[in-house]
């Protein structure tokens, strides 16, 4: 089965403006991180760049792919599931697996374990997640808890929310249902550091004071 990878990017950002190739203090550009970990995936048969600005190419690592993708795609009005519907237009492939630069600390265990699930034919596809053990509150209520019967956080019922730090899905997911997630998705639950997601200025600011703590225990090359 041939398996493509992609990350998605536009330079454009209105968030934060430069994020993809915003290099950590000591490090490198942001993208380099998620792409050097995806040519790491067992099965993976060709990472690629989707993205409208040729300039990126100057930070990408060795073997990564470049594809320019229309400017349409780059509207605030666009759906990331257009983007992907597009890429499998372009490029045919079995499965695809689909990831975010602002996501940099997945590691390749994560994305692999996915994978697998996937190429078993168990599930038609797979996506990062963090368990949530708290007490919530919805609609002025309280949602997974009595007041009367308040128990230990380790007691609650689990619930996932998601990360957006991988999405892989077998073709027909995206061209026929035109979205990332199937009808039979496989949860993989990632920690804390894993599911940092680069959006806002403060949540780079966060992610820096990660990685340079990670870099002065000697564990760049984990990210």
């Amino acid at each position: 089965m041939k398996v493509a990878a992609v990350v998605p990017m536009k330079l454009n950002s209105r968030r934060l403006p430069g994020k993809n190739i915003k290099s950590f203090t000591g490090g490198r550009p942001l993208c380099w991180y998620i792409l050097s970990t995806l040519l790491e995936v067992e099965g993976i048969d060709q990472v690629y760049v989707y993205c409208s600005s040729p300039e990126i190419q100057d930070y990408l690592p060795e073997g990564v792919r470049y594809l320019p993708r229309g400017k349409d795609l780059d509207q605030d009005s666009t759906k990331m599931n257009q983007v992907l519907r597009r890429f499998g237009e372009e490029v045919p492939a079995d499965v695809y697996v689909m990831t975010h630069t602002t996501a940099p600390f997945i590691r390749k265990e994560s994305i692999q374990k996915g994978l697998d699930a996937v190429l078993s034919g168990e599930y038609d596809s797979a996506f990062a997640v963090k368990e949530l053990r708290d007490f919530l509150w919805k609609d002025g209520k309280p949602f997974n808890y009595r007041l009367d019967a308040i128990p230990r956080t380790q007691d609650l019922p689990p619930l996932y929310q998601e990360t957006s730090g991988f999405y892989i899905y077998r073709r027909e997911v995206i061209s026929q249902l035109g979205r990332r997630i199937g009808d039979h998705p496989c949860l993989v639950p990632v920690g804390e550091v894993e599911s940092c997601d680069i959006d806002e200025p403060e949540d780079f600011f966060i992610a820096d004071a990660i990685f340079n703590f990670r870099l002065r225990q000697g564990k760049e090359g984990a990210l």
